[in-house]
């Protein structure tokens, strides 16, 4: 750990060497870009809540798909007459910053990319394309395999009971399940910047595997609805794979490798 830190602070010691903006600059850029991305979330929040009914929609249709397997009348409940009012409103808001998402993303490369070489400014294509592609695919996979079968096993161990099932309730167990598993495999991304700016290697990392798999094995636990060992092994497996596949990636943008290929070609 002490390493990480002082490959990170000469990450930035070094990138503070770089020609650049004061620090007056830097703030006043930092403002200029949340603004931006604020009015953009607003103006995604408003294209959210004209289909808030057709998106909650698509929400819904695990837990209905479920309980008519098992027989049970299909409609949720809320106690509160202002509930789903304030849930349509939550949903709009999750869904509005995820379709701005990639202007949100160029926003933050736009601020960050005067800290950066020149080498390393034309990621900003890769970067985008593979935040946005890797979060979709993870919320794709909890959405089209782990939750229906979460709610499956659930319905199931709990059949000698009539489930009432509260909008609120069930609205916060999707996201947690879904943007779980959509922000987790966000885990490439995080260790290419680390390896890019040489903070990781792909010897430190390979060299931690059993800790990432401890690790990897605890987040399942916590972002898991159902408490069995088959459900978590189904959300470590592509964190595994992930992490596997960021070990490549470590090794492809690592510093030393670069350093290794201009001196190949140097010599040449």
């Amino acid at each position: 750990m002490p390493d990480i830190v002082d490959r990170a602070r000469n990450a930035v010691s070094e990138r503070a060497e770089l020609p650049g903006m004061t620090l007056m600059e830097h703030l006043e850029e930092l403002r200029r870009r949340i603004i931006r991305s604020t009015l953009s979330i607003g103006v995604g929040f408003v294209i959210a809540y004209v289909f808030h009914t057709q998106i909650y929609g698509f929400m819904q249709r695990p837990i209905v798909f479920a309980l008519a397997a098992h027989h049970l009348p299909t409609e949720l409940v809320y106690h509160n007459p202002i509930d789903p009012f304030n849930m349509y409103l939550e949903i709009s808001l999750m869904v509005g910053c995820i379709l701005v998402s990639p202007y949100i993303l160029y926003q933050v490369w736009m601020f960050i990319s005067p800290g950066l070489y020149a080498h390393e400014k034309r990621y900003v294509m890769p970067f985008m394309a593979s935040t946005v592609g890797l979060f979709l695919a993870g919320a794709y996979f909890g959405y089209r395999w782990v939750y229906p079968e979460s709610l499956e096993f659930l319905l199931g161990y709990s059949n000698q009971f009539r489930p009432l099932i509260e909008i609120n309730e069930y609205t916060h167990l999707f996201l947690t399940v879904i943007l779980g598993l959509g922000i987790t495999f966000e885990l490439p991304i995080v260790v290419m910047f680390l390896s890019l700016f040489g903070i990781v290697s792909p010897k430190f990392l390979w060299k931690n595997f059993r800790y990432a798999v401890l690790v990897i094995f605890i987040i399942a636990a916590i972002i898991t609805p159902t408490p069995d060992i088959l459900t978590m092994c189904v959300f470590a497996t592509p964190m595994l794979t992930l992490y596997l596949l960021s070990i490549g990636i470590s090794f492809m943008v690592h510093p030393a490798r670069r350093k290794a290929r201009r001196e190949a070609q140097g010599k040449s």
